[in-house]
C-alpha cells in the first residue's frame, strides 16, 4: 500500500504557472474553476435582485413604522436594511470577479428577485412580510449552496455567510412578532378587565354645617 505522502498534494509548480498564464483576461477564473460560470452568474444576479428588494422593503418599513413599539422595531428594520445592502455589494463584487455584470436594472427587479415587495399597512404586517421574505431567502440560498457545492468554494463560502445572517434576521423578526402579539394581547386583556369592572361611585360631598349667629 502506497504511503499517502508519496502522492503530491498540489499540482507541480510548472503546471500551476502555465495554467495561470492561460486566458489571463479571465482574472480570478482559472482553468481549475469547475462550476458552470454562466449558471453561477445567473444565480448570483437573482440573489442580487432579492437583496435589493429586501433593502427597499426594509427601508420603507423603517420610515413608515408608527405606533407603540415603533422606535425599537424601526431600528431593527434599519439594521436589517444596512446588512442586506452589504450582502448585495458582496454578491455584485463576486459577479464581477467571475467575469459577469451585476444586474442593477430596475426594470424586472421584482421578477428576478425570489422574495416579494409587500408594503404592509401595520407594524405587525410589516414584520410578517419581512419574516416571510427572510424565510424565502433562507430556502433559496440553501438551494444555491447545494447546487454550487465545492465547484466554486469562494462563492459557496460567501453565500454561507449571507445565509447565516438571513437566519439571524428571521430569528430577530420572529421574536419581534411574538413580543408584539403578546403586548397586543395584554392590552386587550387590560381593556376588557377595565370594561367589566363596576364603576366606582363618586365620593359624597360632606354636608355643610349651619353657621351659628
Amino acid at each position: 500500500m502506497a504511503d499517502k505522502h508519496d502522492k503530491p498534494f498540489l499540482t507541480d509548480v510548472k503546471t500551476l504557472r502555465a495554467r495561470a498564464r492561460q486566458r489571463i483576461e479571465q482574472g480570478a477564473v482559472t482553468p481549475g474553476y469547475k462550476a458552470d460560470r454562466a449558471a453561477v452568474i445567473d444565480l448570483l444576479n437573482a440573489a442580487l435582485a432579492t437583496e435589493i428588494v429586501c433593502v427597499l422593503r426594509y427601508k420603507r418599513h423603517y420610515y413608515m413604522a408608527s405606533g407603540i413599539n415603533a422606535t425599537s422595531v424601526a431600528a431593527e428594520f434599519l439594521q436589517h436594511a444596512n446588512e442586506e445592502q452589504v450582502h448585495a455589494d458582496e454578491i455584485a463584487a463576486r459577479i464581477v470577479q467571475l467575469g459577469g455584470e451585476p444586474d442593477f436594472a430596475p426594470d424586472g427587479l421584482t421578477t428576478r428577485a425570489h422574495s416579494e415587495y409587500v408594503a404592509g399597512d401595520t407594524l405587525v404586517e410589516m414584520i410578517k412580510e419581512d419574516l416571510v421574505a427572510e424565510r424565502i431567502a433562507i430556502d433559496s440560498y440553501a438551494e444555491i449552496i447545494r447546487y454550487i457545492g465545492h465547484d466554486d468554494s469562494t462563492t459557496t463560502r460567501m453565500l454561507e455567510g449571507i445565509l447565516a445572517m438571513e437566519e439571524e434576521h428571521a430569528e430577530d423578526l420572529s421574536t419581534l412578532l411574538a413580543n408584539m402579539q403578546k403586548s397586543r394581547g395584554a392590552r386587550k386583556s387590560a381593556k376588557s378587565a377595565a370594561a367589566k369592572s363596576p364603576a366606582k361611585p363618586a365620593p359624597r360631598k360632606p354636608a355643610k354645617r349651619a353657621s351659628r349667629r
